[in-house]
């Protein structure tokens, strides 16, 4: 006899709540956001590797007055030579090989994500810039060109990662959601600001090797997770809603079939002033930019007398509260343009202007404070100020080519061009301070790294706009206009198998 208070029902197979669970939970956490997350991650972890060797290389190649814990694992002094000059020449080639091969590779990011997709490219440039960190100390045993070996194919990598992440973006976020998705790309500022403390920690407690060993397992691990939760467009993805599915498609659709159908003008991009002078001052942002991230470390170590955690501490927490000093100056200069407070284009001359007149300023001013409670101050100021240029120059590509391919070539253009301060400056550093416990050497990089971000902000003064240009407005006609791209094609063809290798 059963219950006779409960009605008849048909026998059926148990269901696992385990699963209904995980359903409930995927409802609930849109896929947009696990994208964010992965993008925000994924630069911070990039970022981790790259600068690493900044710090690191404080204790590689030591000055007999700041040599804590590094008897026990040795330097790469001995392979220099040991001389001043030597060793001064040698740290900073080692430190712009990442960026010799960075810049010639955001072309070839494009080109490969267009045929492979950003799961593919981004997913192996992290993975074998991951294996390289854990290289690095085998690497250091046997010769520093080995290191500039590594640090080179580094290089190539992760410069691999920002067309890749530019390129799905235009497949999954739709414009009304796009500023806010593109936050995630500061990641990187955060990324910079937990390597420092990081690898203070480790000097301090382990010894130099283990920075890269941290950094290259966190790479590692940032992988499996982009394997297993990273897709390329969001028909692909298994676990998405039908709902947010088909609002994606509604508001992007139209742009990637215009990506494919338009071609891009590169002759007039070439010869546009208003690219070339987003190029130009953003080469002196970044000149700038290179000099508290790259040759920070070593002055506050040889100059300031900083042991390793503090020195770590220090370098690392300007760059922490950039991150929220980017999406602050973003709100800000938002607000100016929806109430009209001053034109698009003005409004991107003065935060082009807070981003590198002030920095170009307090900087020069760094080498003559003898208060060093005041020198910091003015070192946290700089190095904030600095992010303005999202809400001024860095916004200004998609003003005057707002169409999805032709921004996305801008972009390359001004990259290539821009992103070649990351390795002068370290060199230029390299080159004037022979002596890193030197003031007046160190004096010298200041007023030059000044002098560049001042007048390269002229020239966007002068010559930039918010205006769309006309060949953007143009939509030249190509042969096969209704050809899919290698991506879409994939797509169509099993949308529902992920079958991208990392």
């Amino acid at each position: 006899m059963g219950d006779l208070g409960r009605p008849y029902s048909i026998p059926q197979e148990d269901v696992d709540t385990t699963v209904l669970r995980s359903w409930r939970l995927n409802d609930r956490i849109p896929a947009r956001l696990v994208l964010y997350f992965l993008s925000c991650s994924g630069f911070l972890v990039s970022f981790m590797m790259r600068n690493d060797m900044n710090f690191a290389l404080v204790a590689m190649m030591p000055k007999n007055n700041y040599t804590q814990n590094q008897t026990n694992y040795g330097s790469l002094n001995t392979l220099t030579g040991g001389t001043d000059e030597q060793t001064s020449l040698v740290k900073s080639i080692i430190i712009s090989s990442f960026y010799w091969c960075y810049v010639l590779s955001q072309v070839v990011g494009g080109v490969a994500t267009e045929l492979c997709g950003t799961k593919c490219v981004f997913g192996w440039s992290q993975l074998a810039t991951a294996i390289c960190s854990i290289m690095m100390p085998l690497a250091a045993e046997i010769h520093y060109i080995a290191v500039i070996v590594l640090r080179s194919i580094q290089g190539f990598a992760s410069g691999l990662t920002w067309p890749a992440m530019y390129a799905i973006v235009g497949y999954w976020i739709p414009l009304t959601e796009r500023s806010r998705f593109m936050s995630s790309f500061q990641g990187f500022s955060v990324g910079i600001g937990l390597t420092y403390p990081l690898c203070g920690f480790i000097l301090s407690e382990f010894g130099w090797p283990y920075i890269f060993y941290t950094t290259g397992s966190l790479g590692l691990g940032w992988c499996i997770l982009w394997y297993f939760l990273a897709y390329n467009t969001p028909r692909e993805h298994p676990r998405i809603t039908n709902d947010e599915l088909n609002y994606i498609e509604q508001n992007v659709s139209k742009e990637i079939n215009n990506a494919v159908k338009l071609k891009v003008p590169w002759l007039k991009i070439f010869g546009s002033l208003p690219a070339w002078a987003i190029a130009i001052t953003t080469f002196g942002r970044i000149f700038i930019h290179y000099i508290f991230i790259v040759n920070g470390p070593t002055f506050m170590g040889n100059v300031l007398k900083f042991n390793f955690e503090t020195n770590g501490f220090l370098s690392g927490m300007p760059f922490i509260c950039s991150y929220i000093s980017s999406v602050l100056f973003c709100y800000i200069a938002d607000k100016c343009i929806l109430y009209k407070v001053l034109s698009l284009t003005n409004v991107r001359k003065l935060f082009t202007a807070l981003s590198q007149i002030i920095p170009g300023l307090l900087i020069y001013s760094i080498g003559y404070i003898d208060n060093i409670y005041i020198l910091l101050t003015v070192w946290f100021i700089a190095v904030i100020f600095i992010t303005a240029s999202y809400a001024g120059a860095m916004a200004n590509i998609i003003d005057i080519a707002p169409n999805y391919g032709h921004s996305a070539a801008v972009l390359a253009f001004c990259q290539t061009i821009h992103m070649s301060a990351s390795f002068i400056s370290p060199l230029t550093a390299g080159f004037i301070v022979i002596r890193e416990d030197s003031i007046e050497q160190w004096r010298k990089v200041f007023e030059v790294s000044a002098i560049i971000s001042i007048s390269t902000y002229v020239v966007y003064q002068i010559f930039g706009t918010a205006d769309i240009q006309p060949w953007n407005l143009k939509k030249p006609p190509i042969e096969n206009e209704n050809k899919e791209s290698p991506l879409l094609s994939k797509v169509n063809k099993d949308c529902q198998n992920d079958n991208m290798p990392m």
